[in-house]
């Protein structure tokens, strides 16, 4: 991406953000094709879907993905979003079971369609999205947001001692930056504070004001401070650390649930 939006520091290595991809598809696989029907029709993480549901909506992102990657390959802008309205309506339509069926293959040939991109148009491609300027590397990494974490709303419904993907996790921790503006909640409070991260290792700071931000820690500035896996931080931007999916952390003046309350999930 040119990660206008969703990033500090990014790597802009799109072949390893398409693996990523790749390997969050056949996860996904590995979780998916043993269900049963009753399975199938179960709760997700995602309380108000379905599994079934859940995949009609990754069979749905991956034709829309494939729409703006197409946009991109032909030089126009992406699509308008109402042009989805359709797709939506297709996905919506299916049964449960024609819902986890269909959405395997449309998430495979989204999959091999980024992977078909050869080493000048991961340099050249560019496609406005919204409010985001997007490169083959950030399509890419989009779409394993979205991937990633939704796998794992499957997965851990089954095992609740999933986690989302280690290696989607370290492609995605630091285009955090700019998801934060779209997704978090200030409540009035402000908070400034240290999180520390591992595998992999980072040093954010997390300010809660007006508006909520990451950025980098100076090495010097006392702040209160949170430590826990990347793969939870990552979790909590996405509104999924409630007290039961929590590893263990090390908090030193942070309330935790307060922020929570910041990051309500989408």
């Amino acid at each position: 991406m040119s990660e206008r939006p969703i990033v500090g520091k990014v790597t802009p290595d799109a072949q390893s953000a398409i693996t990523a991809v790749r390997r969050s598809h056949e996860r996904l696989q590995a979780v998916v094709e043993p269900l049963t029907a009753d399975q199938l029709r179960g709760r997700s993480y995602a309380t108000d879907w379905t599994i079934a549901q859940v995949l009609s909506h990754l069979g749905s992102g991956a034709q829309i993905s494939a729409l703006v990657l197409d946009a991109a390959l032909a030089g126009r802008p992406a699509p308008d979003p109402t042009a989805f309205a359709a797709i939506w309506d297709t996905w919506n339509a299916k049964t449960p079971d024609q819902q986890a069926s269909d959405a395997l293959p449309a998430d495979r040939a989204l999959v091999e369609a980024y992977e078909a991109l050869d080493a000048d148009q991961h340099r050249q491609l560019r496609v406005t999205f919204g409010p985001m300027e997007l490169d083959a590397a950030g399509m890419a990494r989009l779409r394993l947001g979205e991937h990633a974490v939704h796998t794992w709303d499957v997965a851990v419904a089954l095992d609740p001692a999933a986690t989302v993907d280690g290696v989607a996790v370290g492609e995605l921790i630091d285009g955090l930056g700019g998801l934060v503006g779209f997704v978090a909640k200030p409540t009035g409070t402000s908070i400034r504070l240290r999180i520390t991260t591992h595998d992999p290792k980072r040093e954010i700071v997390l300010d809660v004001d007006d508006s909520v931000q990451l950025g980098g820690w100076d090495g010097q500035e006392q702040l209160p401070r949170l430590s826990l896996p990347a793969e939870a931080f990552l979790r909590l931007v996405y509104g999924r650390l409630d007290p039961d999916h929590t590893p263990p952390t090390q908090a030193d003046g942070v309330d935790l649930d307060q922020l929570r309350t910041v990051f309500p999930g989408f």
